[in-house]
């Protein structure tokens, strides 16, 4: 049934609205100072990729489909005029509080960036000497002439336009050059302290060294105006299913491409004139509001590395150690399949180590009653020992199946190095299922015991990645219930082999029962309500986009159905609108951890139906990618994830936002005791009291 499409906000502008939520952040005095300045950075690292694949795919669609009607009910030309107001204001916002806000109170605590009119002579100096030593002997001048042509400019690479005057030894005279910064280079160089003037930290940036001393590139001629600029590319990977017989071959190719694709956005100095500025939009093919102007660097990204080269714990967030559940913490530890067997074991990471995952897989690598191993991978990290003990199971001749997702956008190319070393270690490699992207979190073990072979399964909702377990909230499972275990293999065979999907006992899979599920449960919810039963749904995600499904809330609403959101970043639902969402609440939490859990509760008639997901409640997590849902069967931890995922989050009045109707949000009131869900996680299991 046709839905009338202003009931659907815009997905551009709410990814714009979660980079403001986020930039909140490094505006808020009551966070360390080192950290808001990584909030900051974070606010770059999203505006990129929103470019490079959000931006780039209106851009097609303007293109190639100009009558087309997105979900908002605009089309692509006007959804590109709304995104690019927005985004010039968010960038405006972002360069005021890095110089207004930010660089003034790093100074006060005697963290310095230093613009060329602030050296010392003692400081001109020292960077002339760095410029010769460590820049000079690296940097290619390219001056613009018929033998010349403009240069191919990396995709996110930093740049200068140089204006010129005067005649070369060859008696060339074009007037403009291209000085391309080696990203080798780093983009903040940290002063020694003999010449910081007693000043603790003191910093210049590349663009600021090369600006003083670019003259020294171009011997005789003068130069009338050197200007930074960056472009962002089109970085959407396409590989047509007709195109190649072997995907990571024809992957392989596509990426020594990813570089070079079409512009859609070029940062400039805010100095830059006029003329310089039309020069390199013809060269890019961009239209004018695709040009940013910025005061200061046009790459905030690599800031990111300063509070690394500063050691001020007290401008840091606190470290903290994750800790073991009760049932991992014995002194004298058994094998962990021994402990799986007593019962489910759930880890909610950070604040609980994923070390158990790991310790997982590397006492099966080595187990000698382990005789096969299965593996999803979606993004693991170039460095990773997870990797290494699936590679040592192999070579140790255990059957090791892993399904790597070459897909996984930014990771390619890390997944397929692990996919060519995995292979060459005896394991066997697939690469899912053309068209589907395999972003199920999957790990099954298969042990031979005293009464014959045993399944061990962990399923989560985050990555198989170390690291990112620190920096995101995740829960993972590991549990050896036996249909569960079975609906895991069952899985995995119809990504390695070929027939029809099962049935199966208790997960839910995307492309097959996921999406009819979550209807069927909102469904049910709203017969419960017109029932006069209770009827309550709480959920938590990472975006909400699809259609059918937020009609489905609508429609609840109508219905009394109690309905709590806790999206963190997009979502496409007008909350909170009079008769059509009443009783819609949308919140959205941004904090030190990214919020990354899919947690779905429905209330059921008293039965509480829970259930983790790997899958957002979107179109392509509904229906093009394959992705599980695992209800929660033993009840203590079902309890534990209400409160832990849910009720904290609910009750949260720091970090959290209230969706408005329009697709705007704001700042919930502290009043009262304050409640920060992470920050009582944190005191609950990594604190004194932690278990």
């Amino acid at each position: 049934m046709s839905q009338p499409q202003d009931l659907l906000l815009n997905r551009e502008l709410g990814l714009i609205e979660f980079n403001r939520r986020v930039l909140a952040q490094a505006e808020d005095p009551n966070l360390p100072l080192l950290e808001r300045l990584k909030f900051l950075c974070i606010v770059s690292s999203n505006l990129d990729e929103f470019f490079e694949v959000r931006i780039a795919w209106l851009q097609d669609a303007a293109h190639a489909t100009p009558e087309r009607i997105l979900a908002d009910g605009s089309t692509p030309e006007q959804a590109l005029a709304k995104v690019a107001r927005a985004c010039h204001q968010l960038v405006r916002e972002q360069y005021a509080v890095m110089s207004e806000v930010l660089f003034p109170a790093l100074r006060q605590e005697g963290i310095i960036f230093l613009r060329r009119n602030e050296w010392t002579e003692q400081q001109r100096e020292w960077v002339q000497s760095y410029f010769f030593r460590e820049l000079m002997p690296i940097l290619t001048p390219i001056g613009l002439d018929p033998s010349h042509p403009f240069p191919k400019v990396l995709n996110k690479s930093l740049n200068f336009a140089v204006e010129l005057e005067g005649r070369d030894a060859f008696g060339r005279a074009s007037g403009t050059a291209i000085v391309q910064a080696p990203r080798i280079l780093p983009r903040v160089i940290k002063l020694p302290p003999e010449v910081c003037d007693g000043h603790a930290h003191c910093f210049v940036f590349l663009s600021s060294i090369l600006h003083s001393h670019v003259h020294e590139l171009f011997p005789g001629m003068a130069v009338k105006g050197c200007y930074q600029f960056r472009v962002t590319r089109d970085s959407e990977l396409s590989v047509e299913d007709d195109d190649f017989k072997n995907l990571r071959t024809a992957l392989q190719g596509e990426l020594r491409q990813r570089q070079f694709g079409d512009a859609v956005r070029l940062e400039i100095a805010d100095t830059c004139p006029q003329h310089m500025e039309s020069f390199l939009l013809t060269q890019f093919n961009l239209q004018a509001r695709d040009v940013y102007r910025v005061n200061g660097p046009v790459n905030l990204v690599r800031l990111m590395q300063v509070p690394d080269l500063v050691d001020r714990s007290d401008l840091k967030f606190a470290p903290f150690a994750p800790s073991l559940p009760v049932a991992l913490q014995k002194k004298a530890k058994p094998p962990l399949f021994e402990t799986i067997r007593k019962g489910d074991i759930l880890l909610h990471h950070p604040y609980q180590s994923f070390q158990p995952v790991i310790d997982f897989l590397t006492q099966a690598a080595t187990d000698p009653h382990v005789v096969a191993i299965k593996m999803t991978v979606y993004r693991t990290g170039t460095d990773s020992v997870l990797m290494e003990s699936l590679i040592a199971a192999a070579r140790a001749g255990k059957q090791v199946t892993v399904v790597v997702e070459l897909m996984a956008r930014f990771d390619e190319e890390a997944n397929i190095g692990w996919a060519s070393r995995l292979e060459d270690a005896g394991a066997h490699v697939v690469y899912g299922v053309i068209g589907y992207k395999v972003h199920a979190k999957m790990l099954m073990v298969v042990r031979r015991e005293a009464h014959g072979l045993h399944r061990y399964v962990h399923l989560g909702t985050g990555n198989y990645h170390p690291r990112t377990a620190r920096m995101y909230t995740d829960f993972g499972l590991l549990t050896c219930n036996e249909e569960i275990a079975s609906d895991v293999n069952d899985i995995f065979v119809q990504l390695t082999g070929l027939g029809r999907a099962s049935s199966l006992k208790h997960l839910f899979q995307s492309p097959f029962t996921l999406h009819s599920m979550i209807m069927q449960s909102i469904e049910r919810e709203i017969e419960h309500a017109q029932a006069g039963k209770p009827a309550q749904i709480i959920a938590k995600m990472n975006s909400l986009l699809e259609p059918q499904v937020i009609h489905a809330l609508y429609r609840a609403s109508q219905a009394g159905v109690k309905i709590q959101l806790i999206v963190r970043g997009v979502c496409a639902l007008r909350p909170g609108v009079p008769g059509l969402s009443d009783n819609i609440m949308v919140r959205s939490i941004v904090g030190r951890f990214l919020e990354h859990p899919r947690v779905f509760y429905f209330y059921n008639d008293h039965k509480e139906d829970l259930l983790m997901s790997s899958a957002d409640w979107m179109g392509r997590n509904f229906f093009r990618r394959i992705e599980t849902c695992v209800p929660i069967l033993d009840s203590k931890l079902k309890r534990r994830i209400i409160k832990e995922a849910l009720r904290m989050y609910l009750e949260d009045n720091v970090n959290s936002w209230e969706m408005q109707p329009d697709g705007g949000y704001k700042r919930r009131s502290g009043r009262g005791k304050p409640h920060c869900a992470q920050l009582e996680l944190l005191a609950l299991y990594t604190g004194p009291q932690a278990e």
